[in-house]
């Protein structure tokens, strides 16, 4: 797979068609964002509620849940041969769309 256009669109897909065309293509980390702009804003609002509701540790416990989902989805990606740079779109990507499947 060639490191230029191995990046994942799953979940920008799943938020906003009319981002990218058709078949893989290069994408910026901005674009990563902008398409999931919906998770992002779901994960601060609970972050933010629980630090108001419950306290600061909370809301730590959940941001650490977000980075280990982060950190297994990047290490599958480097282990089945993908670059640095797509593992971390990839991983990002990953976690906040398989954090809305309840949605």
């Amino acid at each position: 797979m060639a490191s230029a256009s191995c990046v994942t669109r799953n979940h920008i897909d799943l938020w906003n068609e009319r981002f990218l065309r058709e078949g893989p293509v290069p994408i910026s980390f901005g674009t990563v964002l902008r398409g999931s702009l919906l998770p992002i804003v779901i994960w601060l609002g609970a972050l933010v509620f629980v630090c108001v509701i419950y306290g600061p540790v909370v809301a730590v416990v959940i941001g650490g849940l977000f980075v280990a989902l982060f950190l297994a989805g990047f290490v599958f990606r480097r282990r089945s041969g993908h670059s640095v740079k797509c593992s971390f779109y990839g991983a990002v990507g990953g976690v906040l769309d398989k954090s809305m499947l309840g949605f």
